[in-house]
């Protein structure tokens, strides 16, 4: 293979590289919108909910959580009252990557770059400079919903 020839393809590989790592990776979006969540029709009869749980079988521990929807869904407290529950976007607002909830410190990070956010979804470090969208909990007896 000449030098010329090689040049050209090694040019052509990286481009093709380049263009995978923009995909992948965080690209340019300075701020990825939410999602619009889909009504999943749940239980307890809330037709409008975005998730929904059974509180006889799921979230029963304090820092157990269910995503659905674009919705992350978080147990924060003992008890089956809707304060004893958070309700977030789960897409970070910085750049689209979801977020995890960390039990031990009591907030969520995204683990893209660190952008840290409270259970009520408000900024706490950046880069994100937009708070996540909160959702209302509803519970009736052991059905829980989230509704916007």
């Amino acid at each position: 293979m000449e030098r010329k020839e090689f040049i050209s393809k090694l040019g052509i590989s990286l481009a093709a590289i380049c263009a995978g790592c923009g995909i992948a990776s965080c690209g340019s979006n300075p701020k990825a919108e939410d999602p619009a969540p889909t009504p999943t029709g749940g239980t307890g009869g809330n037709s409008n909910a975005l998730l929904s749980a059974n509180l006889d079988s799921e979230l029963k521990n304090v820092g157990e959580f269910k995503v659905s929807n674009g919705v992350i869904l978080v147990r924060l407290a003992t008890g089956n009252t809707a304060n004893a529950f958070t309700a977030v976007q789960v897409a970070c607002t910085h750049q689209g990557t979801p977020v995890n909830y960390n039990g031990s410190q009591g907030k969520f990070i995204c683990p893209n770059h660190g952008s840290q956010f409270s259970t009520t979804g408000a900024v706490l470090v950046g880069p994100a400079a937009t708070s996540l969208k909160s959702y209302t909990v509803n519970i009736s007896g052991s059905a829980l919903s989230v509704t916007a």
